[in-house]
């Protein structure tokens, strides 16, 4: 009931490959026309495009320092349940002692 039904062996079969088609020449006048400019491979952006990066940016800080300070809270609790259960573990030492000592 509880093993596991495979397929049978003959039900595999591979599949064919086929090459790749060959590339197409290209023409010289199809070539990319180099810019004229001095800065020619600098891309131009515009004010648009300066405030989306930066709002970008501000939210991907504001995200990872979110998880920084969920992190340090997650470290935080756990150092307080240790330190509490520690004192509670004392407590209880010193009072089994105390009891063992008086009888």
């Amino acid at each position: 009931m509880f093993k596991p039904k495979y397929p049978s062996p003959d039900t595999y079969t591979p599949a064919t490959i086929r090459p790749a088609p060959a590339p197409a020449e290209r023409s010289a006048s199809a070539s990319i026309p180099k810019p004229s400019s001095a800065l020619g491979g600098l891309v131009q952006n515009s004010p648009g495009t300066a405030l989306a990066l930066a709002a970008g940016g501000i939210a991907g800080v504001l995200a990872l320092a979110s998880v920084a300070v969920s992190l340090l809270l997650a470290v935080a609790v756990t150092a307080v349940a240790l330190s509490v259960s520690a004192v509670v573990l004392l407590f209880l030492v010193r009072a089994l002692r105390q009891e063992f000592k008086s009888r």
